[in-house]
């Protein structure tokens, strides 16, 4: 499979499951729109990743999930959205942090988020969305999840994510792999994947020397009878459109198109999710006005 894509396996007689992937295109695509810093492309790319991989475990077709970490840290916060087709968008408050490189020369993504809280919220179409959080454990993104699941999901998991970026900042490899324990496991098999993971290198250095997915998984799960049941595409795609954002300018308030159409210029407005661009002329705004203005005339 040509691209970024999702593998979904399963081991030990199906008492492990687990997701990786190759996200290299999707993270560069979010460093390109959103100008982002190495210390930024890192964080935010591991989200991504994680999101990307989360959104495929969802069964529902409008399933959407949303993975927010909220440090004290210089690059703010860090949001990502993700579908169960695995389309995965996300935005950082401060893209262009610039941060020294840590003591083994790599990115200082810890010192980028600070202490804080990782929120992960699944709409599944219920009266009200599942929402867990927990306190940041190292801020390194992997870490914390591998936390929350254990903490607020009570599965047992192992996250490892990856960013690696050329010298000229350009994304070089990324991707990443969440394996589960579920509750049959038996124990000579937790210890054994315990062992196994201790011994795993960096996702992008495996990466990085022309492994996929597949691999990655075998070098972790290749001796508890790997089984890969799916491959799925993934990307990074928003759905944003200039009829959403229209939708959202009724809701600014109509003092503020008022004074938007008295200034005789165009507004721009951005998607903080893609930084995509609509422009809206003076009778657009005139438009939106009216609407807004017939809505509050309606009650």
């Amino acid at each position: 499979m040509n691209g970024d894509y999702i593998v979904r396996a399963t081991a030990a007689g199906g008492s492990i499951r687990a997701f990786a992937v190759t996200s290299r295109n999707l993270v560069e695509e979010a460093r390109r729109r959103h100008d982002t810093s190495p210390a930024a492309t890192a964080a935010l790319g591991r989200l991504l990743t994680a999101g990307a991989m989360m959104g495929a475990m969802m069964k529902g077709e409008k399933d959407v999930l949303t993975l927010r970490v909220k440090g004290d840290g210089p690059i703010g916060r860090i949001t990502v959205t993700a579908n169960s087709r695995a389309d995965v968008k996300g935005t950082v408050i401060n893209p262009q942090v610039l941060l020294h490189a840590r003591a083994d020369g790599k990115l200082d993504v810890a010192g980028a988020v600070g202490k804080g809280t990782l929120t992960v919220i699944r709409d599944i179409g219920l009266k009200e969305p599942y929402s867990g959080q927990i306190d940041l454990v190292s801020g390194e993104i992997a870490e914390d999840l591998t936390y929350y699941y254990a903490l607020s999901e009570q599965t047992p998991s192992s996250v490892a994510l990856g960013v690696l970026m050329n010298r000229e900042n350009t994304v070089r490899q990324a991707g990443g792999f969440i394996i589960q324990l579920m509750p049959e496991a038996e124990e000579d098999v937790i210890a054994g994947l315990e062992k196994r993971l201790g011994e795993i290198r960096s996702v992008t250095a495996l990466l990085d020397a022309g492994e996929g997915p597949e691999e990655l998984l075998s070098h972790v799960l290749g001796n508890f009878g790997l089984e890969i049941l799916d491959r799925i595409p993934t990307r990074f795609f928003c759905d944003c459109s200039k009829a959403r954002v229209k939708k959202a300018l009724i809701s600014v308030g109509k003092k503020e198109l008022e004074d938007m159409i008295a200034s005789g210029e165009e507004a721009e407005v951005s998607c903080h999710f893609c930084n995509e661009r609509y422009r809206f002329e003076v009778p657009e705004l005139e438009e939106i006005l009216e609407i807004l203005e017939n809505q509050t005339s309606d009650k």
